[in-house]
């Protein structure tokens, strides 16, 4: 007599529910994350469609209820992630955690909060997963490095910033002077003026406010000047070389933590690079052999 088959336990339906969600190795995996995907867009879009009156007038009974079905699916989505993971906190806490818990919280603020169902757009941030699922390795390289380059900047970026400001301050309290005494001038005080030189130094001219002596256009030309020169070449030099060392680094693979479910991990890499648990040894052997393959190429 043939033995039944053993129900498999809760760690075996995680792991494969693991495999599931946060994996797009598998068949089932990638069709799970291309119908989320699907399920985001869609969302964004019923969204932006009820934020249109005559669409909302005609459609909205049907806009709302489609809200509330993503809202639960999301949700549902959100807590089975944290059931899967082996340190919830750690997913909870991070960017995909945050952006999850975002992609549904909104509709019920909205019960409280009128207008707040509006952040649901927030969704659209989930579709960064595709790049994962598509198996666009580069462009999510991509991604790194130009948040890498931001980071390993910042310091940089802040003086910039305040020196940035200190000139506009400067340049319009001399706008002030020169234009406050005017008929029809605009440049009403020196918080205005400043405004007035942020908005020209980086060259978007709005052109509300227009200067009427001579002094104040040679100002505005040597403003406009100063900007190209300010903006495009410390960025160039300075931010550009943080960017070179940034891509110098090695590729990453798509395997996401069994702990926290962050991806990005090194070709080489035993331990995640957030949370520091081991990765599995599935993963640590897939890396492995693409790494033997990308040699043996």
């Amino acid at each position: 007599m043939a033995e039944e088959p053993t129900p498999p336990t809760r760690s075996e339906t995680r792991e494969r529910l693991w495999k599931i969600v946060f994996e797009a190795e598998t068949r089932a995996g990638k069709a799970f994350d291309v119908i989320l995907l699907w399920a985001i867009g869609l969302s964004v879009v019923a969204v932006m469609l009820e934020s249109i009156d005559s669409v909302s007038v005609r459609w909205g009974p049907v806009l709302k209820g489609a809200e509330w079905f993503f809202t639960a699916l999301f949700m549902s989505e959100y807590f089975l992630r944290i059931w899967i993971v082996r340190r919830p906190a750690r997913y909870i806490f991070s960017f995909f955690g945050i952006i999850d818990f975002l992609s549904w919280i909104p509709t019920f603020l909205a019960i409280f909060v009128v207008g707040s169902q509006s952040l649901l757009v927030i969704r659209i941030l989930r579709l960064l997963r595709m790049f994962r699922v598509l198996k666009m390795v580069g462009h999510v390289r991509g991604g790194s490095v130009i948040m890498r380059g931001l980071l390993a900047s910042r310091t940089k970026i802040t003086v910039f910033f305040f020196a940035m400001l200190l000139l506009a301050t400067i340049m319009g309290t001399v706008a002030y002077l020169l234009e406050s005494g005017q008929p029809g001038s605009k440049f009403e005080n020196i918080p205005v003026s400043v405004y007035w030189a942020i908005v020209t130094v980086t060259t978007l001219g709005y052109g509300d406010m227009p200067l009427l002596t001579v002094a104040g256009k040679a100002l505005a030309a040597f403003c406009v000047l100063l900007g190209y020169c300010i903006i495009a070449v410390p960025t160039g030099i300075v931010i550009g070389e943080t960017f070179n060392a940034a891509m110098n680094r090695q590729d990453e693979t798509t395997d996401a933590c069994p702990s926290c479910g962050v991806h990005g991990h090194l070709l080489d890499a035993k331990f995640c690079r957030r949370c520091g648990e081991k990765l599995n040894q599935r993963e640590t052997s897939h890396a492995s052999s693409r790494t033997g393959d990308a040699e043996a190429t």
